[in-house]
This record gives C-alpha cells, sequence and structure tokens, in this order.
C-alpha cells in the first residue's frame, strides 16, 4: 500500500494479539483493543471489579454486562473498515453485487474497480452506476486503489447505534454523543445540538490546544526522563569508585590484621623454640646423670654380693671418692621453668565500622529526585 496506509495499519493492529482488531472495545483511558484479547486478559475479573488498561495501567470497572458493555472503538473500527476496503489489489475482489445476483453461478462475476462509501460494498463498474444516481442523492463512489484507504477515513459516516439505516448527523452537546436525526426528534429534541462537522471543527480547535500542553508536557518529561539517566549514570559511576574505596580500605585492614598475626605466630614459635630447646637441655643433664648413678650402683652392687674380699678392698677407696662426687653433683637442682603463654583477644565489640575501614556517608542535594552523592571516608590513622 502507499504511504498513507500507514497512518491506519498501526491504529488497526490489537496491542494485545497483534493482529487486526475484531470487535474493538474502548477503556476509558482510550486505549482500544479486541474483546476477546480483553476477554482472555481478565478472565478472572467479574462484572464491578476493579482493573488496570494492559497498557497504562489507568483503573476501570468491569461494567455490570461484562467486558461487551465497554464503549464500541467506533475511531478504530473506522480505521479496519477503511483498511479492509483498500487492501486486497483490485485483480482479487470480485464485486458484490455481481455475486449476490448470480448465485447459480451461470454468469461471469465482474471484477470489483469501484467502492460505495455509503453501502460498503466493492462494485464493478456497470453495478457502481445505480450508485451515482440514487433517488435520495447521489452515493459516494470511489474507485479502489492503494489511495483509497485514507479517502475513505475522511468520507464514511457513521450509522447511528440506536437507528443503524440513519447515519449520524448531529452532536447533543448535553449527551456527549452523535446521534441521527430520529434519535433528535425522540429525545435530544430540547438539548443543544450543532451538526457534526461544524462541532467537529470546534473540537479540533480544543483537541491542537489540548496536543500543544500536551507536547509540552511530552518534551518537559522527556527532558526529565534524560536528566534522570544522567543521574542515574553519575550514580552508578560514584557506586563503583565508592566501592573500589571500600574494598581498598578492607583489602588494608585484612593486610594490618594478616600482619599481626603474623607477628604474634612468629613471637609464639620463638618462645615455643627457645623453651623446647631448654626441656632438651635439662633432660640429657639428668639423663647422663641417672645414667651414671645407675651404672655405679649395679656396680658396687655387683662387687659386695660377687667379689672376693681383696677385690672389695682394692677397689674400695675409689668407690667411695666416686660415689662422693656423684652425691655432691645435685642435678635435682637443675629444674626446667617453662613460660606460661596466654593470648587476650582484641574486644571487637568496642570496635566501630569507622574505627575499621571508615564510614560510607549518602547525601541527597537539594530537592531535584535522584541527584545522590555517595562518599566513603577512610578511618583516621591515629585510631
Amino acid at each position: 500500500m502507499a504511504a498513507s496506509a500507514s497512518l491506519a495499519t498501526d491504529w488497526t493492529t490489537c496491542p494485545i494479539c497483534l493482529e487486526v482488531f475484531d470487535n474493538p472495545k474502548s477503556l476509558p483511558c482510550i486505549h482500544g483493543f479486541c474483546l476477546k484479547c480483553l476477554q482472555s486478559y481478565f478472565k478472572d475479573k467479574t462484572p464491578g471489579d476493579d482493573a488496570s488498561c494492559p497498557m497504562c495501567r489507568k483503573e476501570f470497572k468491569i461494567p455490570a454486562e461484562g467486558l461487551g458493555g465497554l464503549q464500541h472503538h467506533f475511531f478504530i473500527q473506522h480505521l479496519v473498515d477503511a483498511r479492509n476496503a483498500s487492501t486486497k489489489p483490485t485483480d482479487e475482489v470480485a464485486c458484490e453485487v455481481c455475486l449476490w445476483e448470480n448465485e447459480t453461478g451461470s454468469e461471469e462475476i465482474s471484477t470489483a474497480t469501484m467502492y460505495c462509501v455509503d453501502c460498503r460494498q466493492k462494485l464493478c463498474e456497470r453495478c457502481s452506476r445505480p450508485h451515482r444516481r440514487m433517488a435520495g442523492g447521489a452515493h459516494q463512489v470511489r474507485a479502489l486503489g492503494t489511495e483509497l484507504e485514507q479517502e475513505l477515513i475522511q468520507l464514511r459516516g457513521s450509522s447511528c447505534d440506536k437507528h443503524k439505516d440513519e447515519q449520524e448527523k448531529l452532536y447533543c452537546y448535553e449527551c456527549n454523543e452523535n446521534i441521527c436525526v430520529l434519535c433528535f426528534a425522540v429525545k435530544h429534541r430540547t438539548h443543544e445540538s450543532g451538526e457534526i462537522p461544524e462541532v467537529a471543527n470546534r473540537f479540533r480547535q480544543k483537541i491542537d490546544d489540548d496536543n500543544k500542553q500536551i507536547l509540552c508536557n511530552i518534551s518537559a518529561i522527556r527532558q526529565q526522563s534524560d536528566n534522570t539517566k544522567q543521574e542515574v549514570t553519575k550514580l552508578l559511576s560514584q557506586v563503583e569508585n565508592v566501592e573500589k574505596l571500600i574494598l581498598e580500605a578492607g583489602e588494608a585492614i585484612k593486610q594490618l590484621v594478616d600482619n599481626q598475626v603474623s607477628e604474634c605466630l612468629l613471637e609464639l614459635q620463638s618462645v615455643k623454640s627457645d623453651s623446647t630447646k631448654q626441656a632438651e637441655i635439662v633432660q640429657e643433664r639428668l639423663q647422663l646423670t641417672l645414667t651414671a648413678i645407675e651404672s655405679f650402683h649395679t656396680y658396687s652392687r655387683e662387687l659386695v654380693d660377687k667379689g672376693r674380699p681383696s677385690d672389695i678392698t682394692r677397689a674400695a677407696s675409689e668407690l667411695h671418692e666416686r660415689a662422693t662426687e656423684l652425691l655432691d653433683n645435685d642435678v635435682t637442682s637443675v629444674q626446667y621453668c617453662p613460660p606460661h603463654v596466654t593470648f587476650t583477644p582484641a574486644d571487637v565489640t568496642q570496635l566501630t565500622p569507622l574505627q575499621l575501614i571508615g564510614k560510607l556517608t549518602t547525601s541527597h542535594l537539594g530537592e531535584k529526585p535522584g541527584s545522590v552523592n555517595v562518599f566513603f571516608r577512610l578511618p583516621d590513622p591515629a585510631l
């Protein structure tokens, strides 16, 4: 299709099923959806329940008659009808009047080349001629083609909800609805009303004024969104830098702790080594003395028990001197005195995060949402 068709294409696709609308319904927020899509989306809801628009989340109540009671989206239906009238190439569309009249299939059916806006029919050239000479006024007949859709959007009128054969030609200001002549005669005679084209021109100006404010609001929101993105980027950069500082401070504290642990362990190992060597020296001296005494005792008993009198007399003087020497060497005075080793852990309950690695501070600058500064102060080395 031509570029003009793309305008309708976006608005004729349901946001839920992503297909051309089927019986479009309008929510209070003006977003439109297929009735079947809404019924599936809100399958757990009952009449009177609160629900939210699937697109903007604006809340509304399910009508008493169910989702089918929602306002029909006439504008979207209008776009869908216009699209359907012009999407197929003309060589693929048969004249609807020829199809209806040729029920037996005995005659050749002509290809539709024209479209009657009032009757919403695709017609061949021959069948379109009577529509141009209708007694009540000529119908709007247009050639089928790529530019038809946009033209149909502008030309096609709307049928009255209450009188299907009548076109909506008036707008009731008091009821805020389009009405046909019969509706005006029956229920709206005393109401202020106007012809739809004239009223539409007035509303266009109001809509344009509203849209100007909407555009300004869009610009402001986009600017705020951009500012928010910049502030988030700034915050993430600050957080990353502070995270590095925290990790570095933590590693420094860990290094200090590891160094102190190493020093304590080295000191403890030194005490252990020195004390062990001292115990070995004392133990060695005691064992040597014990061996000498036991050997003397064994020899002297053997001599007394088994030696001859001459053996005893020959060795008695030397044995006495040796006994005296051994007794004078009082090794019991040599004692091992091990050190008393204890460890008193630091009272971690008296430590604060500031004393350990530093303090994290978050400050909001002014009143601007999302503007945050993150600081990290290292601990005082004197603490």
